[in-house]
């Protein structure tokens, strides 16, 4: 049987439409984030992108996020070693790591949902930027270690 396109990928020789479809579309590069000034140390937030739907994690303007939201993180091949705060269920990570993809992925689920369902998203779990201060920004940093069941 022959392996799933992403096994053994490298993540310079996959096409646009395949480096697409390996996003999970978990969310967590849609959340503000703090980098500490004095250790370099990067904390998650749970506010998200103004763009980012927060009941389904998805982005309301894709095609344009970069234009409408000048700082929006575009993830590209070149650049996966340097995301160190990607979390460790990414599959960019997971692919350039050479590790296998986890089962709730959509890729081998099949249902472009599964990440959401299986509590793996940020959905219901982030607040938008719109409606937070930018000065409370450091109340809202957060540590999900277990997800949270659909």
């Amino acid at each position: 049987m022959n392996a799933p396109w992403w096994e053994g990928a490298s993540l310079g020789a996959l096409t646009p439409e395949q480096w697409e479809r390996l996003c999970d579309g978990c969310g967590l590069c849609c959340l503000h984030k703090l980098e500490d000034e004095d250790d370099g140390t990067v904390y998650t937030t749970d506010v998200a992108c103004e763009l980012l739907d927060c009941a389904t994690a998805r982005c309301a303007d894709y095609p344009n996020r970069q234009r409408r939201v000048p700082g929006c993180t575009i993830l590209r091949p070149e650049d996966v070693a340097v995301f160190q705060w990607l979390p460790p269920s990414c599959a960019y990570r997971l692919v350039a790591e050479g590790r296998p993809l986890p089962d709730w992925h959509p890729l081998v689920t099949g249902d472009p949902d599964s990440t959401r369902l299986s509590g793996h998203s940020v959905a219901g779990r982030c607040v938008s930027a719109r409606d937070v201060d930018p000065e409370d920004m450091e109340e809202h940093v957060i540590l999900w270690v277990e997800p949270r069941r659909a």
